[in-house]
């Protein structure tokens, strides 16, 4: 039997790929600080007020500073954003899957939130953690506001969508939230606490201690007539003010006086169901003058900042 000998095939030519020019080289003391040197900003004080959200539609309202962070999509710090959620009764709202971490406080309203199989009633004042990869909808029974937390702008940054949940979802109802903060209130020795507060916690995250792996959620109390005295962290706050009577304020800065005091600071007066920024690395404190106790929740990437070990959390004594 005779064969046909074989012919080479033909060379497949393809056009090497080059590498992008992109290569830089800084100087090292002109470049190791883009913050102080104007090339990246830094987190700006600013408020949102409740009015953005008390009337109108079903909507989410963005807490958005993206413009002065200079970023792609909504956010209120580089790496979390806070929204104001309103949904009216038999509405549905639907939140992305794209966070791994999203932390609810409950303004006011009843209803559920869904998510995959997972199905949670609230009611007013409660808090509700979230994991990502899936929709969350938000339903009302009664007319709800809520206060939203998110870390979609880090997933953002880094160009990552989450392939599965870090946590079950965790639900905090208001009377045992509110038992526990009051429980640690009437301690002995609360009055000259730092802060007189709770961290919700989640026993999947022990060495943190915070409510998911990203986010910390605080619930503290301001006493009528306190001063808590300044501190400070390297991760941003996101504060919600629950209840101000007349006579609340933060005080934010960077710098202390020799007293301990807070050098030419700026002064927030909390207006109650507003947010604002605490911008990380400054010094704040909080200021009662008035005869009723004043309410805020905190929430601050200082579940990330924690494991990263930068967190750098100090006190003023």
């Amino acid at each position: 039997m005779s064969t046909t000998p074989s012919q080479p095939s033909s060379p497949v030519t393809t056009k090497p790929r080059t590498t992008p020019d992109d290569a830089l080289y800084y100087e090292y003391s002109k470049a190791a600080n883009p913050i102080g040197a104007g090339f990246i900003s830094g987190v700006p004080l600013r408020s949102l007020m409740p009015e953005t959200y008390a009337d109108g539609p079903t909507r989410r309202v963005p807490f958005d500073l993206s413009a002065d962070l200079d970023v792609e999509g909504a956010a209120t710090g580089p790496g979390l954003l806070a929204s104001f959620l309103r949904v009216l009764p038999g509405e549905t709202l639907s939140l992305e899957a794209d966070v791994t971490s999203q932390v609810f406080y409950v303004i006011r309203g009843r209803g559920r939130v869904e998510q995959g199989a997972h199905v949670q009633t609230y009611t007013a004042s409660a808090f509700l953690a979230l994991p990502g990869t899936e929709v969350a909808r938000v339903t009302a029974d009664e007319a709800t506001a809520m206060y939203h937390v998110s870390d979609a702008p880090l997933l953002r940054y880094l160009g990552v969508r989450p392939d599965k949940a870090r946590f079950t979802p965790v639900y905090y109802p208001a009377e045992r939230a509110e038992a526990e903060l009051r429980k640690v209130a009437t301690e002995t020795g609360a009055s000259e606490r730092n802060r007189v507060s709770i961290l919700l916690g989640n026993k999947r995250f022990p060495q943190t201690r915070t409510v998911t792996h990203t986010i910390w959620a605080m619930f503290g109390l301001l006493p009528a007539g306190a001063v808590q005295k300044p501190h400070r962290h390297q991760s941003i706050a996101l504060d919600f003010i629950v209840h101000a009577p007349r006579g609340c304020y933060t005080l934010v800065g960077t710098e202390l006086n020799e007293d301990g005091t807070l050098h030419q600071p700026t002064r927030v007066d909390w207006t109650t169901g507003m947010a604002f920024t605490t911008p990380p690395g400054y010094w704040h404190a909080h200021y009662n003058e008035s005869s009723e106790e004043g309410l805020l929740i905190p929430i601050q990437d200082a579940g990330l900042q924690t494991y990263l070990r930068a967190l750098d959390i100090r006190f003023r004594a």
